[in-house]
């Protein structure tokens, strides 16, 4: 599969739906890239799914980094990466280095911040600086306590006013795409059709121009929380556990490793130590 150009994702909006899923390693971004997936991204949700964090929040730059580089070392997709807290909030200079860091060390095609207008700033200076931005707004885990959770964003005519301006702000200040998560579906398709670049939906309905998904929610891997809006393609995590603990009980029986999952010699080995002492 070709991978994607920033002018081939915009040329989608209102085409055929893109694909996005996240990756955070590089076998599965191999599977995903295998699969035919538009865009892989490395989202700041490893925190939870693979580190072990309550939110999004603890997640470092180099913890970011690391993830990033082996989604590129698995993939030739066009790969998204997400700027963890706090790289890009306290100074512009902040944010277009931290950027810079993911294309320079990881490999990265674009880098992902959260919020509207508040950062524009740093989206403009970032694709200034030769970097593809993709937006982010309606519910921002990041800064999900400010929202008063992880709620539905947009369910009023002031909210939602305000959503639709800045997903015109962040077109102006040079966002490529922009991912529109817990917003009602309605909203969700006036916003899509009234900006010019495409919108990645995330339990924003059907109206967007494509969708992303977290992939161990998709697969069914992550069973601590799954959020309303998540449809479930396969469900491995019982069929994990079954597997392990099939393994556990061979070892203890001592049935596994059997001779078919071992190496046998042609010596008698007995024999052979026996003629050398």
């Amino acid at each position: 599969m070709k991978k994607l150009t920033i002018p081939d994702i915009i040329k989608r909006k209102g085409g055929e739906k893109l694909t996005v899923l996240t990756a955070y390693d590089a076998s599965f971004a191999r599977l995903l890239d295998a699969a035919g997936i538009d865009m892989l991204l490395v989202g700041d949700s490893l925190g939870n799914v693979l580190l072990g964090y309550e939110s999004t929040v603890p997640v470092t730059m180099e913890e970011m980094l690391h993830h990033a580089r082996a989604v590129r070392r698995g993939s030739s997709a066009f790969v998204v990466a997400d700027m963890p807290f706090l790289s890009y909030q306290i100074s512009v200079e902040d944010a277009v280095r931290n950027a810079g860091r993911f294309y320079k060390e990881a490999g990265s095609d674009a880098v992902k911040l959260e919020g509207g207008k508040e950062v524009c700033g740093a989206v403009q200076a970032i694709v200034a600086a030769g970097m593809a931005v993709m937006g982010h707004i309606g519910l921002t885990p990041q800064t999900a306590a400010n929202l008063g959770g992880y709620k539905v964003q947009g369910k009023d005519a002031d909210s939602a006013r305000r959503l639709l301006a800045e997903a015109r702000a962040l077109e102006e200040a040079g966002a490529f795409a922009i991912v529109m998560e817990c917003i009602p579906d309605r909203l969700a398709k006036v916003i899509t059709e009234s900006v010019s670049i495409p919108t990645i939906g995330i339990g924003a309905g059907a109206g967007c121009d494509g969708q992303v998904l977290v992939t161990h929610d998709l697969l069914g891997m992550f069973d601590k929380f799954v959020p309303s809006f998540v449809k479930g393609y396969a469900n491995l995590a019982p069929q994990i556990k079954d597997a392990v603990s099939a393994f556990r009980d061979e070892v203890r029986a001592g049935s596994y490793p059997d001779a078919k999952h071992s190496f046998t010699m042609q010596l008698e080995v007995d024999k052979l130590f026996t003629e050398e002492g």
